[in-house]
């Protein structure tokens, strides 16, 4: 008897930096915002790669490019609003000290 003839089935890989988009996503929550807006930059260009061939990369790699882009960009929005506090503290201590005559 002969071999059926069924195509070989390859095993799927991993984005190439899957695990460093969702590492650095992280990282933008903890430590600086930089590593998010790097993080998405590199989203989308993995997101793009998976969108052309979405049955060389694996599902789960692409996973892990969705949540390290959701981590950058929570990282992004609380990094903002932590900035924003710091102004408004500094622009109330100062305009405190102007009214009270601290500047004279």
């Amino acid at each position: 008897m002969e071999k059926s003839q069924q195509p070989q089935l390859q095993p799927q890989q991993p984005l190439p930096n899957a695990t460093m988009i969702l590492v650095l996503g992280i990282l933008s929550i903890v430590v600086c915002f930089i590593t998010g807006i790097i993080a998405l930059v590199m989203a989308k260009k993995e997101t793009e790669l998976y969108n052309n061939n979405p049955g060389v990369y694996s599902e789960s790699s692409f996973s892990s490019v969705k949540a390290g882009k959701i981590c950058s960009i929570i990282g992004l929005i609380l990094w903002g609003i932590g900035i924003l506090v710091y102004v408004a503290i500094i622009a109330f201590f100062v305009s405190a000290a102007g009214a009270a005559g601290g500047f004279n």
